[in-house]
């Protein structure tokens, strides 16, 4: 027995120094299968028909470790539109394996910049990874022309470059950057029909988030489901009108009583001017417990908060975070995070949840 022991002993010591000399021919191998499944697997492939919604950036301005820049990705059927492109969202949607390159257009909430300063790397990477002909359509109330014109210029030189080095098959230069599709802002009660194929229909209305103007949210309908994205809003009645009988809306919230913390440590601080940007904020933004009334007056199935102020660091932060929130809607709801996945198949009421990331 005890030469037996010694034996083994002896032959897992051989195996581990032969992987030890081998190590860099097996990483090569593993990495090898690895991103041949990665580059030949879709997410889009495993999705049902129907509207499915994934959040590509659940967060804010504020440093989040699971939420990034507000970002969210809507498949309905063959199309994929993306609604806002804050920091790093084009880096989740590779980790989701959305490719870019089957983007269709890209709908701004609004101007400001933790909605739009993702926007440069991702129509880079819609471009550059699948040899895109035609420019991005970016949507987007008057002054979204600006906002296209500029990141046009700033990457000029990064197309001449490209185009260059990789070739016209490769980095088409007609298909670089995007082209601004703006619409006027919709009166209170009215709404603008951004995208119509008889299938899929999205319309932009009209959301409070002064002084902050424009500023729109989106609903999508396709084939008897449908979803509203309600961008930077204080609560609004406008809103609850369009999210009429929703599957699901998907409100941003902002906690003021956890915000209201980090406003009283900033002043012990001395940091007076994050003070007060964190007493600003409260007034243009909604509550967890507004964004459920709203989905309540709507009749919506099911609430989904994004866009979530402040950071939720640890789980006794969003159970403060989402205090009330049942008491004034009594529907599911889910706190999203960077890779949420709720899927609402065609034909049917199924509201499906999923965490992906």
């Amino acid at each position: 027995m005890k030469k037996l022991l010694l034996s083994i002993l002896a032959l897992l010591l051989v195996l581990g120094i032969g992987a030890y000399l081998f190590q860099g021919p097996i990483t090569l191998g593993l990495m090898d299968r690895l991103v041949a499944t990665r580059m030949s697997t879709s997410l889009l492939d495993q999705l049902p028909d129907g509207l499915n919604v994934v959040l590509c950036g659940a967060g804010s301005p504020l440093p989040d470790p699971e939420r990034s820049g507000p970002c969210t990705a809507i498949v309905a059927g063959e199309h994929l539109f993306l609604i806002d492109s804050g920091s790093n969202s084009s880096r989740i949607l590779t980790q989701l394996q959305l490719p870019h390159g089957e983007i269709d257009g890209i709908l701004i909430t609004h101007f400001h910049s933790d909605h739009i300063d993702g926007l440069g790397e991702m129509l880079l990477q819609a471009w550059i990874g699948s040899a895109r002909t035609q420019p991005m359509p970016v949507y987007g109330p008057v002054g979204v022309e600006e906002i296209v014109e500029g990141l046009n210029r700033v990457y000029s030189q990064d197309r001449i470059y490209r185009t260059a080095h990789h070739g016209e098959d490769i980095a088409p230069s007609s298909g670089a950057g995007a082209v601004p599709r703006p619409f006027s802002q919709p009166a209170p009660g009215e709404a603008r029909v951004i995208f119509d194929d008889d299938e899929l229909r999205i319309t932009a209305f009209s959301v409070l988030h002064e002084p902050v103007e424009p500023a729109v949210g989106y609903r999508f309908d396709y084939k008897g489901r449908s979803v509203v994205v309600s961008g930077d809003t204080r609560k609004s009645k406008n809103l609850e009108n369009f999210a009429q009988g929703t599957d699901l809306l998907i409100h941003e919230a902002l906690s003021r009583e956890l915000v209201g913390v980090m406003t009283m440590g900033a002043e012990k601080a001395g940091q007076t001017n994050l003070a007060k940007i964190t007493k600003d904020i409260l007034d243009y933004h909604a509550s967890p417990v507004e964004a459920a009334e709203s989905a309540s007056a709507a009749g919506a199935d099911h609430l989904l908060f994004y866009h979530i102020v402040p950071p939720l660091l640890i789980s006794p932060m969003e159970a403060l975070f989402v205090e009330g929130v049942s008491d004034a809607y009594d529907g599911p709801f889910t706190v999203g995070r960077d890779g949420t996945l709720i899927s609402l198949p065609a034909g049917s009421d199924e509201i499906t949840v999923e965490q992906l990331l």
